[in-house]
């Protein structure tokens, strides 16, 4: 894939440019040329959006990626319709930044805008229906029927009718056979109304006429006035108690939300009388839907080892532009960044730190918002597109200068980064799966703070192979906490027998008699327990005990998961889901039995075996809602829930004082997962969960249930000997071809029909294989999971030497050789989607 344009091609603002490059939110190859009309011309900027035509009747919002005078060869350029900012809202660095994305991940820049831009930013457009001017009833050839002539009466009175007012007012739920009827008889025009999606907030304010605070004589006056009217007084009484207008005149001036001086029941009809007799004054006021904080208390002071690290950090950064902190669970890693924050922010730079999930952000927002009060942003998938808006819009003013955010908050307009911190930066979150573009964002995040010449600090108490490979290597500088804060102890490790237990009887509900003690030893110190189990639902799926059936979806080929709160089978990939039927489909036996364990069946377990205990549960069908995680953390942190069942949200970063034990349902699921990394993600889940369990003066107890506990992985885990077991790994990784001793790129070729589909992979494995550079080309084969969406997928594995220009010409070749493909008649509904570092 070539480069897009040029570096200095994003600094190009001279005057007299005819046209402009506008990069467009659709999956296309390139940017399409504009035509600038001459009233536009002085207002033209980089980074400007802009409303423009694409195709017929499409409008979009583009974004200006370069100004020229060269009009384009292929096709005639359509102009720009509007600009519609003040001043960018995208900087040169961001396009950019975007422009590297596109081309290292594959994808088209559209696709980085679209996922770059909050769609706040993006323009809709809705269509509206009007009179025809030209349309007179009584001439017309055309009857009218009864419900068209109520759409025509309406428009009489109203300009303009949206689709939904014309269902309401004939209180039908399709609109469209009418409106077309209507259209043919040339009787109303339909158009596009285009607006903008991001609407700021407004309140209602009122505060006393300037003529009543001039003096206090009309003031009295108008309290003489309002004598024997009580409703009218006790409006008047209130927004003076809240609002002293002669000892703070300010306050007047800011006023008081309508709705707030209302609140304790006051008659709103008096309010309009007293606003009507001259008393009081309306206003619109814009206000943050982000809420402003003060910093409530100073960073607290590190510990000698905290201290150490933290100079150690600084001393690397003189010389490395990247380093990685490798901190037990506990260590305090979080203040080392708060210290480490506070010098970038006072040195007038900006700040980022990346978390991988918004379960994250609850607890350890609510600390750094201590420290950094109203400067700091959050910016994360559970806001409102309006609320991404504004934190969008608080980077751009400068009210925000530190964001803590999701991987998405790497696209945020920062303008002079001064150091991006990503905190857990081992964990698989950080990866965009789909759609494109399909980044990792730590990866991503290195690269944005190389373009702002920026330092990067990654954190983790198990890092990723590859950060910790780069650290030996001397790319990275590595600094390392070994003890936890406060000198609390590490937590002590049991492994549980199932198949032991089983065949003694001592099995319990999937539960050993290790982990039952240890949880009722904990319940009856009024100390808390959280169990991981990393499947969601109540159980992996419902089998027929006669015939073996299991449910399966219609759309892939995978069982249905058992959610028993819901009573229904759900797939957990395509969102498919079904009524629990009553008796096997295949057999008509009655003895359907659940197989597995998931989250859900876990808590219903555990609330058998210890009733008097009170059970949360977090996964992804507990915290759908903007507020679940916090919820959840909230009930929890004030001891309303004794035992905590959750999936992997529960193993990042919560600190909780009361956790004493930490449960591991099933450790043989994490070990046994079909990937390369399969080793490096078991030790990682086991050792984080862990870590949430001893964090105070007394030693936790981690027990992990497992048939197999002699697994050599699981002493690793409990000596913690990562480097060990990255010694080992690394063997196999360099024997056997992968990261991080080579790039690897994954292709999946997806089409409806199963033969299509494998046509068109084994067609592209016999192209790649002519592309001249150093690789491996494993595949095609069918994927895991062969169907998905009513798609059939065959996969194709890619490991490319690291060196030289290795990755730049197969991506180039590849993308001549996708095209051509697709360009023949047989292959053109074929998809494929090219997933460069596949996690």
């Amino acid at each position: 894939m070539e480069s897009l344009f040029a570096e200095h091609d994003f600094l190009d603002k001279s005057s007299g440019n005819n046209f402009a490059d506008i990069i467009l939110p659709v999956p296309i190859p390139r940017m399409f040329t504009y035509k600038i009309p001459k009233n536009l011309q002085p207002q033209i900027q980089i980074g400007l959006r802009v409303i423009v035509q694409f195709g017929k009747k499409k409008v979009l919002t583009g974004i200006i990626g370069k100004v020229h005078n060269k009009p384009p060869q292929a096709y005639e350029a359509k102009p720009i319709l509007d600009i519609l900012d003040h001043q960018p809202s995208v900087n040169p660095l961001q396009i950019r930044f975007w422009v590297w994305m596109a081309e290292y991940y594959f994808c088209h820049i559209g696709e980085v805008m679209f996922a770059a831009l909050p769609s706040g930013l993006r323009l809709s457009s809705e269509s509206k229906v009007q009179l025809n001017p030209n349309f007179d009833a009584e001439t017309s050839k055309y009857p009218l029927d009864v419900r068209e002539e109520k759409i025509l009466e309406a428009l009489e009175k109203k300009d303009e009718l949206s689709y939904e007012d014309c269902e309401q007012i004939l209180g039908v739920k399709t609109i469209h056979p009418i409106l077309k009827s209507l259209v043919a008889k040339e009787a109303i025009l339909i158009f596009e109304r285009v607006q903008e999606k991001y609407t700021p907030k407004v309140e209602t304010r009122v505060r006393l006429h300037p003529d009543i605070v001039a003096s206090k004589a009309a003031l009295e006056a108008v309290f003489e006035a309002v004598q024997g009217k009580p409703k009218q007084e006790s409006i008047l009484l209130k927004f003076l108690r809240d609002v002293p207008v002669f000892q703070r005149p300010q306050l007047n001036e800011k006023g008081v939300d309508k709705a707030t001086l209302l609140e304790e029941g006051d008659s709103e009809s008096s309010l309009k009388t007293l606003i009507k007799n001259g008393v009081f004054e309306t206003f619109k006021h814009v206000v943050n839907r982000i809420e402003e904080e003060a910093a409530e208390r100073e960073a607290s002071e590190l510990s000698s080892s905290q201290q150490a690290a933290f100079e150690e950090i600084k001393t690397h950064f003189e010389t490395k532009q990247t380093v990685l902190l490798h901190g037990v669970t506990g260590s305090g890693k979080t203040e080392i960044y708060i210290k480490l924050i506070q010098e970038v922010l006072e040195s007038g730079s900006q700040v980022l730190l990346l978390l991988p999930e918004i379960a994250l952000t609850t607890q350890i927002v609510g600390r750094l918002k201590q420290v950094f009060g109203s400067q700091m942003g959050v910016y994360h998938s559970k806001y409102s597109d309006n609320e991404r808006v504004e934190v969008w819009n608080g980077v751009l003013s400068g009210r925000f200068s530190f964001v803590v955010g999701v991987r998405s908050s790497i696209f945020l307009p920062f303008d002079s980064l001064g150091m991006v911190i990503v905190d857990e930066e081992h964990e698989p979150s950080f990866k965009q799966f789909d759609p494109a573009p399909r980044f990792h964002a730590r990866d991503a995040a290195i690269m944005l703070a190389y373009f702002h010449q920026a330092r990067t600090l990654l954190g983790s108490a198990t890092p990723s192979f590859e950060s910790y490979f780069n650290a030996t290597q001397g790319k990275y500088g590595y600094v390392e906490i070994t003890h936890r804060f406060g000198d609390a102890s590490l937590p002590e490790y049991h492994l549980a027998n199932i198949s032991a237990d089983r065949k003694k009887n001592l099995l319990k509900l999937d539960s050993t008699r290790l982990l039952r003690e240890k949880i009722q030893n904990a319940l009856e110190n009024q100390q808390q327990v959280i169990i991981f189990q990393n499947r969601r639902g109540y159980s992996p799926y419902i089998q027929c005990e006669d015939c073996s059936w299991t449910g399966q979806c219609v759309q892939c080929d995978v069982s249905l998961t058992y959610h028993q709160f819901a009573e229904e089978l759900r797939c957990h990939y395509c969102g498919y889901k079904e009524k629990i039927p009553q008796a096997c489909p295949a057999c008509g036996s009655s003895q359907l039995t659940t197989q597995g364990m998931g989250t859900e069946r876990i808590e219903e377990s555990l609330s058998l075996l210890f009733p008097e205990a009170r059970l949360g549960r977090m996964d992804l069908d507990t915290t759908r809602n903007k507020y679940g995680y916090q919820r959840l953390l909230d009930e929890f942190a004030a001891g309303q829930i004794d035992i905590l069942v959750g999936t992997q949200m529960i193993t990042k970063g919560l600190d909780f004082g009361k956790v004493t034990v930490v449960g591991i349902w099933d450790g043989d699921r994490i070990l046994n997962f079909p990937d390369f990394r399969a080793g490096e993600r078991a030790y990682q889940q086991i050792t984080q969960v862990a870590g949430r369990a001893g964090r105070r003066d007394i030693q936790g107890q981690v027990v992990i249930q497992s048939r197999n506990p002699d697994n050599d992985l699981f002493g690793k885990v409990i000596r913690g000997d990562y480097f060990e077991f990255f010694r080992q790994e690394m063997i196999d990784r360099k024997k056997y071809y992968y990261p991080p001793f080579v790039k690897l790129v994954k292709i999946t070729t997806r089409h409806a029909d199963a033969k299509t589909a494998q046509k068109a992979a084994h067609a592209l494995h016999h192209q790649m294989a002519n592309i001249a550079v150093k690789k491996i080309v494993l595949g095609p084969e069918k994927g895991i999971i062969v169907r998905i969406k009513n798609q059939y997928q065959f996969e194709s594995l890619i490991k490319l030497d690291k060196q030289g220009t290795t990755q730049a010409v197969f991506k180039q070749s590849l993308a001549k050789i996708i095209e051509e493909l697709q360009a023949v008649p047989e292959f053109r509904s074929v998809r494929w989607i090219v997933d460069v570092d596949p996690s």
